[in-house]
């Protein structure tokens, strides 16, 4: 069964709902009383009719991320799904595309990016802990539970040290779908799962996501050529735009400082509803601020 926006997934009238996710919702439980996407799951299950069914998070992308989420009335459709999304990554098969509006053009039209990673220093909190695995993992916990955000920051030429103490290896494809301003509209695919990969890999490509106010301080300018700042010792602020940049969207500086980033999940295939079936594609479409800015920067999707 399919209704204008969101759907069920699934045999029997049980499985996954999808629907598209307002930005600043988060994806994870948080504090008492903040609005996060576990917060409106029992009332969204009594919307749907649900009853005593307990919905589940199966995909969803960041906090500041728009677009789709799987949700699950159906304990096993939701290990499924697990399961193919596990594998799809594992097999480097991309399942979820992103739309990403980037401050600067990418050097190729196409290609991927990989990169390692790490969670590190939170307001003096370093995520980076010596120890086990389980250590670095209750860490990450206690700090959303403090409201604190971990900055995410890339490591060249990882130890084997350095992956035991939570060091990741990600991977992204992107294309370059459209170009103009200065800017360019690129379809991301991460087949590897960290948090903020795609802000942190098109920093390194040296286009920001426009509307990143944590990462893109990284990218610096002299005599109009790029470079990257140290990841570890450049704080985070507000993406700062040049002027033709806010000419072209008719934007004040106060006003760029609060411009929403302009990452969005587009599109999730999905195995078929039973076994010999063809795949599933999901697709949201793009937030209204989101059109305006490729209106506004010429920017077409084909």
């Amino acid at each position: 069964m399919f209704w204008a926006g969101s759907g069920v997934y699934g045999g029997g009238g049980q499985g996954s709902a999808q629907c598209p996710r307002p930005q600043a919702l988060a994806p994870k439980p948080g504090k008492p009383g903040e609005l996060t996407l576990f917060s409106v799951l029992p009332e969204l299950s009594q919307s749907l009719g649900l009853g005593d069914q307990e919905l589940q998070v199966v995909q969803a992308s960041g906090k500041e991320t728009s677009g789709l989420v799987l949700l699950s009335s159906c304990p096993q459709t939701a290990s499924r799904l697990q399961k193919f999304f596990i594998y799809s990554r594992r097999a480097q098969r991309p399942t979820a595309t992103y739309c990403a509006v980037t401050d600067g053009i990418p050097a190729t039209s196409e290609g991927k990016i990989q990169a390692a990673l790490k969670l590190e220093h939170v307001d003096g909190v370093d995520l980076q802990q010596r120890g086990s695995g389980l250590r670095c993992q209750v860490c990450v916990k206690l700090v959303h539970s403090w409201g604190l955000t971990p900055q995410v920051i890339p490591v060249k030429s990882p130890s084997r040290k350095d992956f035991q103490e939570g060091v990741k290896r990600t991977l992204s494809h992107f294309h370059v779908v459209a170009m103009g301003s200065g800017c360019a509209l690129v379809q991301l695919q991460p087949l590897t799962v960290f948090p903020s990969q795609l802000q942190v890999h098109m920093v390194l490509q040296l286009c920001p996501v426009l509307g990143d106010h944590t990462y893109s301080a990284r990218v610096g300018t002299v005599l109009g050529q790029r470079f990257l700042l140290p990841a570890e010792s450049t704080k985070p602020q507000r993406q700062v735009p040049d002027e033709a940049l806010l000419r072209r969207l008719c934007l004040t500086p106060s006003q760029a400082a609060q411009l929403p980033l302009h990452l969005h999940l587009h599109c999730l295939h999905l195995p078929g509803m039973r076994p010999g079936e063809a795949p599933m594609k999901l697709l949201a479409p793009l937030p209204s601020y989101f059109s305006r800015t490729l209106q506004c920067l010429g920017l077409h999707q084909q």
